[in-house]
């Protein structure tokens, strides 16, 4: 299947596989709306840019390489961080008996502002934090962007972002992810089926697996702790990038 297919399908399983999630992290408390609707302002813009991308490098014929290695560089760079900096976290929770389910501050970020020091702030109870609102469109337009470059919906580097970036607790940015992503994910599918980029028989033949995958992930998040979902979430897009690798052939 040509790469502007395989994205444009893959949008489409995500959104019905995402609606399926972010119900079931709903009713656990894991998804902080007001800061998943902010998240839009940034994620829309971001989509339409990257389907748009995708269009122009179609026509140039290059669209599989160009994907194929930003696919690779981005996803094996989130894993490989993720995976150093959860095993970080449990090592301190080991050595110090304390609670490591924060994260490192890489931006000399503070509970109350996240990544950017730049008003206005709106107060999310929810994830129990104060940020910019610029942060969260910043997250969302780069989010978005990847969403309907590489057709990701986005969460591969979504999560990562709303954690280290936003401050926001895992659980939390597990449920909010999957939230944007049905929203997202929606719009891309969208975008692509206008330009003639999806399959939705192969979309929804894969619904069947993705919807009960999601509901044992949901459930799974409320028995482990934070360091330990980043440390499996790791692993996701290192194999995602290995896959990459075997299919245009590195």
């Amino acid at each position: 299947m040509p790469i502007n297919f395989v994205i444009g399908t893959d949008l489409a399983h995500m959104t019905g596989k995402s609606i399926v999630a972010a119900r079931r992290h709903r009713a656990l408390g894991n998804v902080d709306l007001r800061l998943g609707l902010l998240m839009v302002l940034g994620t829309l813009p971001g989509i339409e840019l990257g389907a748009r991308l995708i269009e122009r490098l179609k026509h140039l014929g290059n669209t599989e390489q160009v994907v194929g290695y930003t696919y690779i560089v981005i996803l094996t760079a989130i894993g490989v961080f993720t995976a150093w900096e959860s095993l970080r976290a449990l090592r301190l929770e080991r050595t110090s008996r304390l609670d490591a389910s924060g994260v490192l501050d890489l931006s000399q970020r503070t509970p109350d502002t996240g990544l950017l020091r730049v008003p206005p702030y709106i107060h999310l109870p929810i994830s129990g934090v104060v940020v910019s609102i610029w942060t969260i469109c910043l997250v969302g337009f780069a989010t978005g962007f990847l969403a309907g470059f590489l057709g990701v919906g986005g969460g591969f580097i979504r999560l990562p972002m709303l954690v280290y970036l936003v401050g926001v607790p895992t659980h939390i940015a597990v449920g909010t992810d999957l939230f944007e992503i049905v929203i997202s994910a929606g719009f891309g599918t969208l975008s692509h089926a206008l330009k003639g980029n999806v399959d939705i028989m192969i979309a929804l033949t894969m619904q069947t697996g993705a919807a009960i995958g999601a509901q044992i992930g949901a459930i799974g998040t409320r028995y482990f702790s934070g360091p330990t979902i980043r440390l499996m979430f790791s692993v996701l897009p290192i194999m995602a990038a290995i896959m990459v690798m075997l299919r245009i052939g590195v």
